[in-house]
């Protein structure tokens, strides 16, 4: 995942999560589905089929986690486990947010570069955590609207602002029932950033422009999902939109149902 928007109100059990996954095209993918032949038929998440992980999912007791890569050519490790592993381990547990988040500080330095974000939101809990390997503490976040791309949450690419100015319009202006459908919309934005406003990752000026739009497309590297996950009380919602090389347009998924927490009350 290289791309995340999100609103977090957790006094009211609410998240609207938007999201892209960046990738090769030619890497191996599942697309978003119950983990049941895996053993986990209450995980609902993509699946990487090369390191076995996935970038983001959730669960029917309403336990979520997304991942992205901290983009750092410089401290690349070969031989460093599958950063999707953080995610699925997750979803597959049952550790709280902050425990996890924690275990994951202790043990980030033999991984790549990444930010996580763990969270549980249903009718009897709600908290949200973020962990990354380049920053400090793990830190429990407080309601709000936040944006994260490959360096550390709330860093200003122009992406982040730009996709945090969708995520604003569209919750502040667009009915419920079309909220979906409308951050969808804002995740295919391939509005490249101006040259004088595109960091510095060290992988050339060529691939900064090209990775600078919310949604990438080239012949080999692009945006291969765009996610939105609506949790609200015991209601989860999660539509994903498959993309193929130089974005063509795949098959759209929609899953919708009540956590588990909630059906057993």
């Amino acid at each position: 995942m290289c791309f995340i928007v999100f609103d977090w109100q957790p006094g009211a059990r609410r998240l609207t999560l938007a999201s892209n996954r960046d990738e090769f095209y030619e890497r191996p993918t599942a697309r978003a589905d119950f983990w049941a032949t895996e053993g986990h038929p209450d995980l609902l998440a993509g699946r990487d089929l090369r390191g076995g992980g996935t970038w983001m999912g959730i669960t029917r007791a309403g336990r979520w986690a997304a991942l992205t890569n901290v983009r750092e050519m410089h401290r690349h490790l070969e031989d460093a486990p599958s950063r999707g592993d953080l995610v699925a381990d997750y979803l597959r547990g049952d550790a709280t947010p902050e425990t996890y988040a924690r275990t994951v500080q202790e043990r980030g330095a033999s991984y790549n570069g990444f930010n996580l974000l763990l969270g549980e939101v249903n009718p009897q809990r709600s908290a949200l955590w973020y962990v990354s390997n380049r920053t400090d503490e793990p830190r429990q976040l407080d309601a709000g609207r936040y944006g994260l791309s490959n360096a550390a949450l709330d860093t200003p690419w122009p992406k982040v602002v730009r996709g945090r100015a969708h995520l604003d319009r569209v919750l502040d202006t667009v009915p419920p029932a079309q909220v979906s459908d409308r951050l969808l919309s804002a995740l295919a934005d391939d509005a490249r950033a101006p040259d004088d406003a595109l960091p510095d990752t060290g992988i050339g000026l060529d691939w900064e422009r090209i990775l600078s739009p919310i949604h990438i497309a080239s012949p080999t590297y692009g945006t291969r999902a765009a996610t939105v996950l609506q949790v609200a009380g015991s209601c989860v919602a999660l539509t994903e939109q498959a993309y193929g090389p130089t974005g063509r347009l795949g098959d759209p998924r929609r899953f919708a149902f009540m956590s588990t927490e909630d059906m057993s009350a």
